[in-house]
Formats: C-alpha cells, sequence, structure tokens
C-alpha cells in the first residue's frame, strides 16, 4: 500500500497518526533525495567515462587516418587505390559519430544533470526548510500550551485573559504553518512524478537519436562497406594469381639461377673479395666488394660493402680493364683467385677471389681473361620458347573446337576456367587436338569422355605454350601502359589503338577468345565467372613479360584489367576502327583541366556509391582536421574495374578546402539542411554526397562564391521537400551516355534537383532534361 493522504481537517486534531502519516511522507521524500543525490553523481560519472570513450575512439580514428599504404610498382589497380582510401575512410565514419557523442554527452548535463538538481534544490530543499519551521512551530506551540495550562487560576482576570489571547493567536499560527506543510508535502509528492521522471526521459531521448544516427551512419556506410568487401576480394583475387606466378618464378630462379638471370646494361656483376696490401709486418686484407663489369666501355666498377656493419656502402671506384689473369694455387695461398690489370693503374695488378670456381670461370669469360673455361653468354636475351604449339590453322581449330564445346555443355558450370583439370587428362588431349591425324577425328561436343574443366584447361594450355603470348612480347609494355592512368574512356581508346597493332592472326584469335569470354561473363550469375575473374584467370595466358622477374609480375594485376576491358567492350574494340586522329594510346583524362572527378555511370555500376561521404562540416583542432580523402568508384563482384583509374597518389587538398574543414564537391547541401534539427545546428555532422572519382585527379572544392546555408532557414521547409533550383556550369562537360546532358561553362539549368543516383543531378538545359555530375555546377 501507497502512503496515506494527509487530511487538513486533521491538521486541527494533531493526533499521533496525522504525525505517523507525516513522518512516513518526510522518509519517502528523504529517499527520494538521496536517490536523485546519487543519481546525479552517477550521471556526471557517465559524462566522464563518454569523454574519455570518446577521446580513445578519436585517437584511434586518428591512427587509422596516419597510417599509409605502401605499393609495389609505379601504379595502383582502382581496387588497391579503394583499400588505401578505407582507413581514412573509417577514421572519417569514426570521428563523425564521436562528433554525436560528443553532443549526447553535452545533453545529458543539460536534459538530466540540471534539471535534476534543480529539482532537488528548489522543491525537495523547500520541503526541508518547511519542515524546520513546522518542527520550531510545534515545540513553541506545545510549550506555550504547557505553559499556559500551569499558570495558576488565582491570577488576575485581566492576565488570564491576555494569556489565553496569546495562546489563540499561537494556537492558529501553528494549525496555518500545519495546512502549508501538509499541502507542500501532498504537492512535492505528486510533482516528483513528472519533474524527476522528466529529465530521465529527455536523456534517453538523447540517447535514441545519438543511436539512431549511428544506426542512419551505418545504414549509410553499407554501401561503401559492401563495395569495399569487393574491392578487398578482388584484390585478394589478384593476388593469389600474382603468387603462384611469384612462387613458379622462385622454384625456377631456385632449379637453376644462372639462366634466369636478369639482364641488365652490365656483363657480370657480383661479390669479389679484394686484396689490398698493407706494409710489412702487417700483410694483407681481403675486402668484400661488389664489383660490376661492362663489356662494351671496359669498364670495371667496385663498391666496398660489407652486410654485418649494418650496410654502409662504401666510395665507389671505376677502372679500366686491360686484362686478368686467372691465378694458380702454386702462385697465392687462396682458391679462386684471379687478377685484374687495369689501364690506369701503375702498381701491381688488383687480385681478386671469387666465391666457386665456377664462379671464377664466369668472370674470366666476361672479362676475356685467360685460361678461362668459357661457359655460355649469361646476358643472353630470353630466347622465345620452343613450344609446339603454332599460331596456325590448326591453333584455331583447337581454340573453335574448345569454345564451341564450353559454350555447348558448360556455359553455366561453376569455376569455369578457373577450376582445372587431371594434368593427364588435359595434356593427352592437347597431344590429340595439336596432331593434324586425329585433330579432326576428336568429338568434344558429344563425347563424355573428355570433361568440361579438361577442355578449358587444354585450350588454356594451348595459349600458354605459344612462342609468345597472344598479345605479343613487342606490345606487352604498351598494353599496360594506359590501365595504369587516365579517365575510362581513355582506357578503352588505348587498347582499342593497340589492338589493331597486333599481327592480324593474332587479332584474329584474340577475337574469337574475347567474343567467347564476353559470353561467359554474361553467364556470371551461374557460373560465378564475372568479368574480373575472368581476367585474373586469362591476363597471363594472353599477356607474358618477355623477361621473369618479380617487377613483371607486379603489373599481373594490370594484365588483368586489360583483358577485363578486352571483355566489357568487345564490339567497339574488334567491330570498329579506332579514331584515325589517335596515334597513340590516350593515357590522360579526357575532362578538362582542372575539372573534378566525375562519377562513372556505365551499365552495371548503378547505385554504386562514392567512397567519402562522411565529412566534418565543423571546426575542429588543426591536429584534426580533415584533408580531402582519395577517391574512387568501388565496384560490384560482377562488374570489373578497368575503367576505373588507378594512380600512384593524390594530390593534397587546396588550402581554402581545409581552412574550412568542409570536403564537398557541390556548391549546395541543402539536401544536408532540410532535416537538420534546429537546436543541434551548432555541432551538426553534414552528410555530404561526395562524388567518386573516375580520373586521377584530386577534389575540387566548390566555387568561392559558395555560400553555406543557415540551418535556421532551412529547418522551415517540410522534411520530405524536394529541392529545385537552378544552377550554372562551372566546368564544361561531354556527355557519356544519352540519359547524361552535353554542356560548356556558364551553361544555366532549370528545375535542377538531386538524382537517386549519388553524385548526380537532374536538370533541364535548352528544352532537353537529363543528368548533371553535382560537382561540375554551382547552385544559383
Amino acid at each position: 500500500m501507497g502512503l496515506q493522504p494527509l487530511e487538513f481537517s486533521d491538521c486541527y486534531l494533531d493526533s499521533p497518526w496525522f504525525r505517523e502519516r507525516i513522518r512516513a511522507h518526510e522518509a519517502e521524500l528523504e529517499k527520494t533525495n538521496k536517490f536523485i543525490k546519487e543519481l546525479i553523481k552517477d550521471g556526471k560519472s557517465l559524462i566522464a567515462a563518454t569523454k574519455n570513450l570518446s577521446a580513445a575512439q578519436r585517437k584511434f580514428a586518428h591512427s587509422l587516418r596516419e597510417f599509409k599504404f605502401e605499393f609495389i610498382g609505379d601504379a595502383e589497380t582502382d581496387d588497391e587505390r579503394c583499400i588505401d582510401a578505407s582507413l581514412h575512410e573509417f577514421s572519417n565514419f569514426l570521428k563523425n559519430l564521436e562528433e554525436q557523442r560528443e553532443i549526447m554527452a553535452l545533453s545529458v548535463t543539460e536534459t538530466l544533470i540540471k534539471p535534476l538538481e534543480r529539482f532537488r534544490k528548489e522543491q525537495l530543499g523547500a520541503v526541508k526548510e518547511e519542515k524546520k519551521k513546522y518542527d520550531k512551530e510545534t515545540e513553541k506551540n506545545y510549550s506555550l500550551l504547557d505553559k499556559h495550562l500551569n499558570m495558576s487560576a488565582k491570577k488576575k482576570e485581566t492576565q488570564l485573559l491576555e494569556a489565553d489571547n496569546q495562546v489563540e493567536q499561537n494556537r492558529k499560527h501553528f494549525y496555518e504553518l500545519s495546512l502549508e506543510y501538509v499541502c507542500k508535502l501532498q504537492e512535492i509528492q505528486e510533482r516528483k512524478k513528472f519533474e524527476f521522471v522528466e529529465p530521465v526521459l529527455s536523456f534517453f531521448q538523447g540517447m535514441f537519436t545519438f543511436y539512431h544516427q549511428g544506426y542512419e551512419l551505418a545504414k549509410d556506410f553499407n554501401h561503401y562497406k559492401m563495395a569495399l568487401q569487393i574491392n578487398i576480394q578482388n584484390t585478394r583475387n589478384r593476388f593469389e594469381g600474382t603468387r603462384s606466378e611469384v612462387e613458379e618464378l622462385m622454384n625456377k630462379i631456385r632449379r637453376n639461377p644462372q639462366e634466369h638471370k636478369r639482364a641488365n646494361q652490365f656483363t657480370m656483376e657480383g661479390y669479389l673479395y679484394v686484396q689490398e696490401k698493407r706494409p710489412a709486418p702487417f700483410g694483407s686484407s681481403w675486402v668484400k666488394h661488389y664489383c660490376m663489369y661492362k663489356k662494351e666501355t671496359k669498364k670495371f666498377t667496385m663498391i666496398p660493402f660489407e652486410h654485418r656493419s649494418g650496410g654502409k656502402i662504401g666510395e665507389l671506384e671505376v677502372f679500366l680493364l686491360k686484362y686478368c689473369t686467372k691465378r694458380n694455387t702454386d702462385t697465392i695461398d687462396r682458391r679462386f683467385c684471379f687478377d685484374i690489370e687495369v689501364v690506369d693503374r701503375s702498381v701491381m695488378p688488383v687480385t681478386v677471389q671469387a666465391w666457386s670456381e665456377e664462379d671464377r670461370n664466369m668472370w674470366l669469360e666476361a672479362l676475356d681473361g685467360k685460361e678461362a673455361v668459357f661457359l655460355t653468354n649469361l646476358n643472353k636475351a630470353n630466347a622465345k620458347r620452343d613450344g609446339s604449339a603454332q599460331l596456325d590453322k590448326i591453333g584455331f581449330t583447337i581454340l573453335r573446337k574448345c569454345i564451341s564445346a564450353v559454350e555447348t555443355r558448360g556455359i553455366n558450370d561453376q569455376g569455369l576456367y578457373r577450376v582445372v583439370g587431371v594434368s593427364s587428362k588435359v595434356q593427352r588431349l592437347l597431344n590429340l587436338l595439336m596432331d593434324t591425324k586425329t585433330c579432326n577425328e576428336v568429338d568434344l561436343e558429344n563425347s563424355m569422355e573428355w570433361e568440361v574443366k579438361t577442355i578449358t584447361s587444354a585450350m588454356k594450355q594451348y595459349l600458354r605454350s605459344l612462342p609468345e603470348p597472344l598479345m605479343t612480347y613487342d606490345l606487352h609494355g604498351e598494353f599496360i601502359i594506359p590501365v595504369k592512368s587516365g579517365s575510362p574512356e581513355s582506357r578503352v581508346n588505348g587498347i582499342h589503338f593497340l589492338v589493331h597493332k597486333l599481327p592480324e592472326k593474332n587479332k584474329e584469335m584474340l577475337d574469337i577468345l574475347v567474343k567467347h569470354l564476353a559470353n561467359v561473363s554474361n553467364h556470371a550469375k551461374k557460373n560465378l565467372m564475372t568479368v574480373a575473374n575472368l581476367g585474373v584467370v586469362f591476363g597471363p595466358t594472353l599477356m607474358r613479360p618477355q623477361e621473369e622477374s618479380v617487377a613483371a609480375l607486379m603489373d599481373l594485376k594490370f594484365q588483368n584489367i586489360v583483358v577485363e576491358i578486352l571483355i566489357e567492350n568487345h564490339d567497339k574494340i574488334f567491330q570498329t576502327l579506332p579514331d584515325a586522329t589517335l596515334s597513340e594510346p590516350i593515357s590522360v583524362s579526357v575532362s578538362p583541366p582542372n575539372a573534378p572527378p566525375r562519377q562513372s555511370r556505365r551499365q552495371g555500376q548503378r547505385n554504386k556509391r562514392p567512397v567519402a561521404v562522411y565529412n566534418l562540416c565543423l571546426e575542429l583542432d588543426d591536429s584534426d582536421s580533415l584533408s580531402p580523402p582519395k577517391e574512387c568508384t568501388p565496384t560490384g563482384s560482377t562488374d570489373s574495374l578497368s575503367s576505373q583509374s588507378p594512380t600512384a597518389a593524390v594530390p593534397s587538398s587546396p588550402p581554402e578546402l581545409e581552412k574550412n574543414n568542409l570536403i564537398t564537391e557541390s556548391g549546395d547541401i541543402t539536401d544536408w539542411a532540410v532535416n537538420l534539427p534546429s537546436q543541434t545546428h551548432s555541432s551538426m555532422v553534414s552528410w555530404m554526397n561526395v562524388q567518386s572519382s573516375t580520373a586521377p585527379t584530386s577534389v575540387t572544392p566548390a566555387p568561392p562564391s559558395f555560400s553555406f546555408p543557415s540551418p535556421a532557414r532551412e529547418t522551415d521547409r517540410p522534411a520530405g521537400c524536394a529541392v529545385s533550383r537552378k544552377a550554372r556550369a562551372v566546368y564544361p562537360c561531354e556527355a557519356e551516355h544519352s540519359s547524361e546532358l552535353s554542356f560548356q561553362i556558364g551553361a544555366i539549368f532549370e528545375d535542377v534537383h538531386f538524382s537517386r543516383e549519388p553524385g548526380w543531378l537532374e536538370g533541364t538545359l535548352n528544352g532537353k532534361r537529363g543528368l548533371i555530375p553535382q560537382n561540375y555546377v554551382q547552385f544559383l
């Protein structure tokens, strides 16, 4: 049962039970006071803990932003570039989340701590003061009553009347105070139900708001997360392909190091121990040098180097070789020695020691030494492979038979071309196909003797067995160049141009193969062989560097992208001639020099989200100031990254961009301001759709005339209001799709509003309606 009500009539009786009921009310209020006091203490601890968590999260975000990936080679793929930028994106996400947490921590003070403290001091404190007065008046009243009742009846009448009046007045005052006190007790019991609970509700509302904003952030971040997972998967797939090639090269070199020595400008190079004679009685010492000899110029170079001393390189010496002579053990107490006589040295010949007899013989051969055991030339060019496969009529027959069988029997087989056949069966089938007597007798379409994986492996083995790859050694480097930079269009144009430089037979066979691979990719939902996956499989098959080296293998990922471009643009590349005005592959962006990057809208790439979306629109400390992240357009698993731009580095942001800490490529952020709560506008984070980059350019800030809309003004609009305004072009643009608009600088667009596609606007120009890159215009 709850507290019993305090009746005003009981104030006049002041019975023991009335006093018990008052004490029960007082005890309840004291309990409430202690609870609120403890709650305020816990609330302050919560704020401190929240601030500590926020500081730790910010430090973690700062650490993420500071780390930079290094890459091997001279360029990155788009996948790698997106992965590089991911840490910056994670950092931005955490910083934005912590901004909201900070707002929540501040709101706890305003919505919970201060109201509770005010209720405790103003309401509960007032009751305490009333209690003191009531207790004091009770003491006074009953003391005076006791004194009055103890008066002698023999007192004068006037004295008795005066005493009676005094007691009556005191009793009236006591009753009035008692009535007020009882009223106050009951009032505060009822008031605490809302004045105490309402701040707690406000606190939870603040928490709900924070978690809802976190949910919205996570939901918006989900697009980027999914795209990044695909970037990571594509990079992992390319890594696996590269790793297998690197391991194969390593094993080849392990078996015979000398046959796989890299061709370079030196005829011979390696370590030799050079004898340095000292005055008696110290004798001589042998110092390790890295030596290089160039036969054409007869220049012999020596650099002292000792691995155990920290790897410090000594002073370089260059001599002109005169001749060299082998030293026998009867003339020197060391093995593997020979003398080098130099032109500009009048002293005794330089005596050096090789690592082994074989090593000495190779040096003597390279130096044209006397008594040399001549070996094969170490620096000969890699000969063309002497495989039995040829690019002839039988080769075209093999290719067509295999393709026909695959498309008839296994076009929907999962892992087509990735799942390999048994090597013995593959070799037996290939031998039958390459034999003119048995080739026509092999029935691949109807015979169950040959599995689909055996047929696909045989076809790949045939292509690898050609004396040189289908896309030739001569054009290998040229094919790689366009995909390392430039816009999507320039990449396609570059590959298009180079394909038509291939020998006719090579181009014809490549056309047949790529057309088939395009058909395979069209069935990717069933066979799981996307354009990217086919690029991984056929990149090393169609393109091989003439010299096998780790540096060349690092370009495997770009070979894959070349194949992806061929598959995606088969009809254009093989069915049309390249532009006659292009004398060489275009490797630069077709956008104007200062134009910002545009988001690709190729079929199959819709609904792709830009990398940088979460950007803080607040004045931050210099140590935490944000700089524009590298950007990219992630692709889905069913798309390749062939038309996206890899870059070795992204230029730093303009000073004015960092100064304002505003990362945006649009002249308008009304979409952010429409739903912005007015009470938090001073610390709100803007959710921007920053454009995805498809060209190796830095993020371009909005024009200087850009003005930040006032949140207070924007909140007057309905929440679902579609913003429709005019805009002016600040960069020229050439449409890449029928749904886009072409325009020049200064063009005025009517009825402009945000498109469903991130980074694009819809507008009307000269009566035609279409899509406009958001970062190419400025709102008026």
